[in-house]
């Protein structure tokens, strides 16, 4: 309840009661909608089931093989930790290179991202899958490359690209003031970049980061086109051992779906709730 104060008589005035719907209850909300949208597309797939009474409902087939699609799903989420980790270094210093004084070193910079963050992933993801070799010779020892790790390394070109973008974009940000405080303070450019200007950068870069973060976990499904096991791969696999059924496509996918929708929705929530709380916008 809530109490008003009525200046003209001096006396408290006690409001009617009303309840205000809070940020996080509707996101809850949002999240059991996605939730129950999922329910009601399994109900409507086990009513439709017609194959006979030894067939198993969509629900039994996705708790058959639920393990093994979850292990298939761990594996996207490891690829794209490991593209987005590989990005973020070399991400890193592409952006610290783009912010060079040395004109070729920014020229060549700006051109490297600009053709890895405006390429389409799966061109990037095809152009390293069969440009790469299947195997490397180093002083007579010859180390196999999977194709996950192939995979991995398609993933992280445009990850170093946008990195580069958002570090680039948040130092320019940083008030030219800060700079010229190093400078009276004897600091050099790269201490000051190091030690001054790139600390105040990591709550500018980390929501943008999250964001690319989000987007190299959802596009990891790509990985299945050039034949990597992945969760959509398996969910493929899945449904031909189960006869190809048609009522069992929609809960099989969805079950993917639901997965990504419950591992990435989260990541959005923080990523909100850090812009509000370091006023990013």
């Amino acid at each position: 309840m809530s109490i008003r104060r009525h200046i003209p008589s001096g006396f408290a005035t006690l409001l009617p009661y009303r309840v205000t719907p809070t940020r996080m209850a509707c996101q809850i909300n949002r999240l059991w909608a996605a939730v129950l949208c999922f329910g009601s597309v399994m109900v409507a797939s086990s009513a439709w089931s017609g194959s006979g009474p030894t067939a198993l409902s969509p629900l039994e087939v996705i708790a058959k093989w639920a393990p093994l699609l979850l292990r298939g799903f761990a594996f996207n989420i490891a690829i794209s930790l490991l593209a987005m980790l590989l990005g973020t270094i070399a991400g890193l210093w592409l952006g610290l290179a783009l912010l060079s004084e040395i004109k070729i070193v920014a020229g060549v910079s700006w051109f490297v991202t600009q053709v890895f963050r405006n390429a389409p992933w799966l061109v990037l993801l095809f152009f390293v899958m069969f440009l790469v070799p299947f195997q490397v010779t180093i002083f007579k020892t010859t180390i196999p490359l999977p194709d996950w790790q192939k995979a991995t390394i398609g993933f992280a070109l445009p990850v170093m690209a946008n990195v580069a973008e958002v570090v680039r974009g948040a130092v320019r940000s940083i008030p030219s003031t800060q700079w010229e405080a190093a400078e009276s303070l004897s600091f050099t450019r790269r201490q000051a970049m190091w030690l001054i200007i790139l600390p105040q950068c990591i709550k500018r870069m980390l929501p943008p980061w999250m964001n690319i973060y989000s987007l190299v976990a959802m596009s990891t499904v790509l990985a299945s086109i050039v034949g990597v096991s992945e969760m959509l791969t398996l969910t493929a696999q899945v449904h031909a051992a189960e006869g190809g059924r048609p009522e069992l496509f929609a809960p099989l996918y969805g079950f993917a779906l639901l997965c990504f929708f419950l591992y990435c929705y989260p990541i959005n929530l923080w990523t909100a709730h850090l812009e509000r709380r370091f006023h990013v916008h």
